[in-house]
């Protein structure tokens, strides 16, 4: 999963991005400091692995894991190349979907494009770039697309009457990801690398002054913004997080608790995400490998298998798969099998959150 962390300059992006992967991006208080899209791989905590492990005490533990791309600030007309905008923007479309951090805190020593925090303006500003971005990049389709017609070949014009009512979208200023979407038409979407069609998480990022209240009313406004639209929002502390990142383990879950928190802005921006995308996580164990692996909700067991290797796919025989929590509870993978808890499925088998699986293939 590749999320892209997006937003004005000065909103807090690259000091999230330096708090969830430590990787020292340069932060300072001047628009446009990230020129280059910084990389960072998170691993995703997932305390069922760690309970694999102890059962196991396997030579490699491989968690899921999240690259975030922080790409610098967007500022208005950056559709139009303003403030590097172009290459930006560019940099946006290849990720999965993207992390919207709107800045929920004013501070006069912070510098803000437009003078000061306005979280629906702010909102309203990025959301605008990506649609105009979008509606230059859907010129040049259906410019594409109508000359392939002119030929008299009418085996286009489905796509064109796709195309046609994403542009007809667009140009009222609303994100293509607002519209439904037929099985032929989802054929043709699915080859746009349309800006305004990834999945949102919109980060609300406030002061740590905030972090033991934070329903305030700039929150408010990200938390409304993000439900018309049906995207998930967390509320952070950028600088908190930095704070956390700072510690070791059991330093960070003393500070949380003084917080009166239950867990860091990262845990929460991780299963908003899965949630947003709807993924989920299936687990194999043994003494070679405890790992988990990230897969659509809804996935079949041969699919699943593919993710491990083709062959698996290829050859796919059966699934033996037993609950984490029916695994846990019976203490061993032999006393599940004896109690009748280890099945065995079928292509047709669709994966479930936390099955712990071993693959029967023969290529």
């Amino acid at each position: 999963m590749k999320l892209g962390i997006v937003g004005l300059p000065n909103v807090g992006k690259s000091t999230l991005f330096n708090a969830i992967t430590k990787a020292g991006a340069e932060s300072a208080n001047y628009p446009f400091c990230t020129i280059e899209p910084n990389v960072g791989v998170v691993s995703v905590p997932d305390s069922r692995l760690d309970k694999l492990a102890e059962m196991y005490n396997p030579e490699k533990y491989t968690p899921a894991v999240i690259e975030f791309v922080d790409i610098a600030g967007l500022v208005r007309g950056a559709s139009k190349g303003e403030g590097l905008g172009n290459k930006f923007l560019a940099n946006i479309r290849e990720v999965d979907a993207i992390v919207h951090v709107v800045r929920c805190f004013d501070d006069t020593n912070v510098v803000h494009v437009d003078g000061g925090a306005n979280p629906k303006r702010d909102i309203e500003t990025i959301e605008l770039e990506l649609i105009l971005s979008d509606m230059e990049y859907m010129d040049r389709r259906l410019d594409k697309v109508r000359k392939m017609m002119k030929g008299g070949d009418k085996k286009f014009q489905a796509e064109l009457d796709c195309y046609e009512k994403i542009a007809a979208q667009l140009e009222q200023e609303k994100p293509a990801r607002s519209l439904t979407f037929d099985e032929e038409e989802m054929e043709f979407v699915k080859d746009l690398a349309l800006l305004s069609l990834k999945p949102v998480l919109f980060v609300a990022n406030i002061a740590e002054s905030d972090i033991s209240n934070p329903d305030i009313e700039y929150v408010k406004t990200v938390k409304d913004i993000a439900a018309s639209s049906g995207e998930e929002c967390v509320v952070i502390s950028a600088k908190i997080e930095e704070e956390i990142a700072m510690l070791d383990p059991d330093e960070k879950a003393m500070f949380l608790e003084e917080l009166g928190l239950s867990q860091s802005g990262l845990d929460k921006m991780i299963q908003a995400s899965y949630k947003l995308l709807g993924l989920i996580s299936y687990l194999t164990a043994g003494p070679q490998e405890v790992r988990a692996w990230t897969i659509k909700n809804g996935t079949k067991a041969p699919q699943a298998a593919g993710k491990i290797h083709s062959d698996f796919e290829r050859g796919f025989i059966r699934a033996e798969v037993v609950a984490f929590d029916d695994l846990m509870a019976c203490g061993t993978y032999a006393a599940a099998k004896e109690k009748g808890l280890v099945r065995s499925e079928g292509k047709e088998y669709v994966m479930k959150d936390g099955d712990v699986v071993l693959f029967r293939f023969n290529v």
